[in-house]
C-alpha cells in the first residue's frame, strides 16, 4: 500500500449561509491581495538575486533603488493591506450580526487601493518618489487614494458595527476599527508640508516607518486572528481581558518607539530614551496577545493536525512573540550598535512582516473561502505551500540574522567597508534560497485562492463539498 505524500486533513464541516454579495466582496480583495503578492515578491527575488550577481542587469529602472521600494509599497499596501481588508470586512459583519452597511463603498475602496498601487508602483519605476523615505515612498496624490480607501472603510465598518444587534462590540472590532483610525491619522500626519525639512522630517519618518506596522498591520492582523482563531477551534478565546489589556497597551506603547530606529542620531536624547522605554513596555502587548492566543489552543492539538488554516495562525503567533521581542530588544542602545543599519534589520523586518503579519492572514484565508465557496483547494497544494513559505521564512531570517550580527561586529571593529561585504555574501546566497522557497509558495497560495473562487466552472481542480448552512 502506497503511503499518502501528505497527511490527510479533515474537509470543510460546512458551508457559511453568507451574504452574496459580501462573498463577491471578500474574494475581489483576496484575489487582489494574492496577485500582488506574487508580483511584489516576485520583484523582490530578483532583488536578492542581485545581492549575489549584481552584474546581473544595467536597466536604469531595475535598480536596487527603484526596486525596492516598488517591492515594499506593493506587498504593503497591495498584497497585505488588501488581505486583511477582505477578511475584515466578513469579521465585523459577521460578528456585528448585521448586513454590511454599503457594498458599494466596499467596491469604490477596492478600485481606490488598486489605483493607488498601480499608480505608486509605475512612478516609482520611473524615478518619481516622495524622497528616501522608507515605507512612504509614494508621492502624496498617490498616498491620498489609499488614505481615502481607509476612510470609505472605516466610515462603512463604523456603521455595520453601530448597527450590530449584539449589545457588545466583539474585540476583533476593536482592533480593526482602532488599525483604520490609527492610519488614516498616520498618513495625515506623514504627508503634512510643513513637516518635510530637516530633523522634523527625520522623526516624523521614525513614527511613520515603525507605525505602519505596529498600528496598520499588527491590530488589523490580530483582530482577525480574535475571530478566526476561536472559531476554527470551535471554542472561546481564552480570556477577554488579556485581548483588552494587549489592545490598549498596544494603543499606548507603540504610539512612541519610532525614534528607536534613530538611535546616536541627532534626534533629541530624552526622545530616543523615550522610545526605548517604550518599547521595552511593549513586552506587556506582546506576552498577554501571544499568551491568550496559545492558551486558547491548549489541548486543541487535534485542530493543528486536521485543517490547514490552524498551523498557519500558530505559525504567525509564534512568530509575532518572536519578532516583537527581538525588535524590543534592538531598540537598546547596546545592542542597536550591532544590529541596526545592516542587515539583521532586513531579517527581523521579514519575520514579522512575513513571519507573522502574511502567516496570520494566510490562516484567515485558508480557514474564511472554502467556507464561503464551498470548494477547497487540494490538501497537497496547501501543505507545500504551508511548508515553502515556512522554510523559506525561517532560512532567510536566520541567516541575515546571523550575518547582520557578523557584519556589525565588523563595522564596530573598524574593519574597511569591503570586508562586511565580503563576509555577508554566503548569507545573501542562502537569503535568495530562502526568498526562492518563498515566492515559490505564493504561487501556490494563487493557485489555492483560484482553486476556491466560487466557481461552478473548475469541477475538475477543486473539491466539492455538501452546503450545511450554520448559524455560527
Amino acid at each position: 500500500m502506497r503511503r499518502p505524500l501528505t497527511v490527510a486533513k479533515a474537509p470543510i464541516d460546512e458551508v457559511i449561509d453568507a451574504d452574496h454579495q459580501l462573498t463577491r466582496l471578500v474574494f475581489a480583495f483576496i484575489t487582489a491581495s494574492a496577485v500582488w503578492l506574487v508580483f511584489g515578491t516576485l520583484v523582490g527575488l530578483y532583488l536578492s538575486l542581485k545581492f549575489r550577481w549584481p552584474e546581473i542587469d544595467h536597466v536604469p529602472w531595475l535598480t536596487f533603488g527603484r526596486l525596492r521600494p516598488i517591492h515594499t509599497n506593493t506587498v504593503f499596501w497591495g498584497f497585505a493591506s488588501n488581505g486583511m481588508i477582505g477578511l475584515a470586512y466578513y469579521v465585523v459583519a459577521r460578528t456585528s450580526r448585521q448586513r454590511l452597511h454599503s457594498y458599494k463603498l466596499g467596491w469604490i475602496s477596492l478600485a481606490l487601493i488598486q489605483i493607488s498601487v498601480v499608480a505608486g508602483d509605475i512612478c516609482l519605476a520611473a524615478g518619481i518618489n516622495n524622497g528616501a523615505q522608507e515605507y512612504r515612498e509614494y508621492i502624496w496624490p498617490v498616498m491620498a487614494l489609499f488614505a481615502g480607501a481607509l476612510v470609505l472603510t472605516c466610515y462603512n465598518f463604523y456603521w455595520t458595527i453601530s448597527n450590530r444587534t449584539t449589545k457588545e462590540i466583539y474585540i476583533s472590532n476593536w482592533y480593526i476599527m482602532g488599525a483604520l483610525l490609527w492610519t488614516i491619522s498616520l498618513a495625515t500626519i506623514a504627508y503634512l508640508p510643513f513637516y518635510q525639512y530637516g530633523f522634523a522630517e527625520t522623526a516624523i519618518q521614525g513614527y511613520y516607518m515603525h507605525q505602519g506596522v505596529g498600528m496598520w498591520f499588527t491590530p488589523m492582523v490580530l483582530g482577525l486572528t480574535y475571530y478566526f482563531l476561536p472559531k476554527l477551534l470551535n471554542k472561546p478565546i481564552y480570556s477577554y481581558s488579556l485581548g483588552v489589556l494587549a489592545f490598549w497597551t498596544q494603543m499606548v506603547f507603540y504610539t512612541m518607539i519610532g525614534a528607536h530606529h534613530f538611535l546616536y542620531s541627532p534626534l533629541p536624547w530624552w526622545l530616543q530614551t523615550v522610545a526605548i522605554l517604550f518599547s521595552i513596555g511593549m513586552l506587556v502587548t506582546v506576552v498577554a496577545g501571544t499568551a491568550n492566543f496559545l492558551l486558547t489552543m491548549k489541548g486543541s492539538g487535534h485542530a493543528v493536525r486536521n485543517t490547514y488554516a490552524v498551523p498557519f495562525l500558530l505559525v504567525g503567533v509564534v512568530y509575532y512573540f518572536v519578532g516583537s521581542a527581538q525588535g524590543s530588544f534592538e531598540a537598546l542602545r547596546s545592542l542597536n550598535m550591532i544590529w541596526h543599519f545592516n542587515n539583521y534589520t532586513i531579517g527581523h523586518s521579514h519575520i514579522t512582516m512575513y513571519g507573522f503579519v502574511t502567516f496570520l492572514i494566510w490562516g484567515g484565508v485558508y480557514g474564511l473561502l472554502p467556507r464561503l465557496s464551498g470548494r477547497e483547494a487540494r490538501q497537497l497544494f496547501i501543505g507545500m505551500h504551508f511548508w515553502l513559505a515556512f522554510i523559506g521564512v525561517l532560512i532567510y531570517g536566520v541567516s541575515l540574522s546571523i550575518g547582520g550580527t557578523l557584519q556589525g561586529l565588523s563595522w564596530l571593529a573598524g574593519k574597511p567597508f569591503e570586508d562586511s561585504v565580503t563576509l555577508m555574501a554566503p548569507y545573501w546566497l542562502w537569503r535568495a534560497i530562502g526568498g526562492t522557497l518563498m515566492f515559490g509558495s505564493h504561487l501556490l497560495f494563487a493557485y489555492n485562492v483560484w482553486c476556491m473562487l466560487p466557481s461552478k466552472s473548475r469541477d475538475e481542480a477543486v473539491e466539492t463539498y455538501t452546503e450545511v448552512p450554520s448559524a455560527s
